[in-house]
């Protein structure tokens, strides 16, 4: 995915969280935000240190990236993915449905 897709500056992360509208389990919480400047959706992930090491940290950022990425969004929205540490046990099918199911409830996809 092309980077004009990620939610780069701290500012914006802070204005999407400020924006108080999430939706969360025990492995992520989802805040989004409406973007009406660019024609898409835009994202950005968020995993502390308490998650683990960073080969892990790094690894479970490339699977929620690779759901992000085959996942059709409807509305063209900001949102953040914070992902919780105990998450960490989790395999990608599993990370894949939990994050199906969160995006459907944020109303981001539909389903």
């Amino acid at each position: 995915m092309k980077k004009d897709y990620r939610v780069k500056r701290n500012t914006e992360i802070v204005k999407i969280i400020n924006k108080r509208d999430s939706v969360g389990d025990g492995f992520f919480v989802v805040y989004k935000a409406n973007n009406l400047h660019t024609g898409h959706f835009r994202y950005a992930i968020s995993v502390s240190k308490k998650f683990g090491i960073a080969v892990q940290r790094n690894l479970v950022k490339r699977r929620v990236r690779e759901v992000v990425d085959a996942t059709k969004f409807n509305d063209i929205v900001d949102f953040l993915i914070v992902i919780k540490p105990a998450s960490n046990k989790l395999s990608f099918a599993e990370i894949t449905t939990d994050l199906h199911k969160l995006f459907a409830r944020a109303k981001i996809i539909e389903g």
